[in-house]
């Protein structure tokens, strides 16, 4: 029997692991799934004004771990550290990827108005110029419009999903016109049934699209090699 293919998940909050893990059962359940956790990167982060060198130096050491440990494919669910990642993609020979692209990339074939509710602040720049680096390439015309749903995050670290869901539709309901809502983050995506549920526009998410283009990634890398 031959051995599955192996795909370490990053993670800098403990929050992003149960969306992503589920997403795997769901869409691609072959896949054997591992776990790197640094919850100190999301505390750091947090306090950093910026993306530092420090903290790059430790994604591109957590992804190179991950590959020492036979990984196939990395994927970070932590939508602060864009650049780093690429830093860490540089550096190994299977595909790694970010949080956020795959879903991008959806959201920028509904139309040009996109909206993008998130939970942690310090994430959304990074996001805003990876969105618009994307548009640049795909969609030229696309706007993102960014909103912080205060309190989501801090009321799901504490045990409460219910209370992290309805402040992120509240924040969807208040959104008018647009081609599509991105849920932020991988612990976003929790609050997606509930954002269904008041939003007119597709409500995308990260784990499920990010998986998908993960899976297309390693088959090919695995198909010519």
């Amino acid at each position: 029997m031959s051995a599955a293919t192996r795909i370490a998940l990053i993670h800098a909050t403990p929050i992003a692991i149960d969306p992503v893990r589920e997403a795997f059962a769901a869409d691609w359940p072959e896949a054997e799934v591992t776990n790197l956790l640094d919850d100190g990167l999301s505390i750091d982060r947090a306090r950093a004004a910026a993306l530092t060198p420090a903290l790059t130096a430790r994604i591109v050491e957590l992804a190179a771990y991950a590959r020492g440990a036979g990984a196939s494919g990395v994927l970070f669910t932590c939508s602060a550290f864009g650049a780093a990642i690429d830093a860490a993609a540089q550096r190994l020979d299977v595909p790694v990827l970010k949080p956020n692209e795959a879903m991008f990339r959806q959201a920028l074939t509904y139309g040009p108005n996109i909206a993008m509710i998130a939970t942690f602040a310090p994430a959304v720049a990074g996001m805003e110029d990876e969105f618009r680096e994307l548009a640049a390439e795909l969609a030229p015309a696309a706007r993102l419009t960014s909103v912080i749903a205060e309190g989501a995050i801090d009321a799901l670290r504490a045990g409460g999903p219910e209370t992290h869901n309805r402040l992120v539709a509240e924040v969807a309901r208040s959104l008018d016109g647009c081609d599509a809502i991105m849920l932020a983050h991988f612990s976003t995506s929790r609050a997606a049934a509930a954002v269904r549920a008041v939003a007119a526009a597709p409500v995308l998410t990260s784990p499920g699209a990010a998986v998908e283009m993960l899976r297309a990634l390693v088959g090919r890398r695995t198909a010519s090699a």
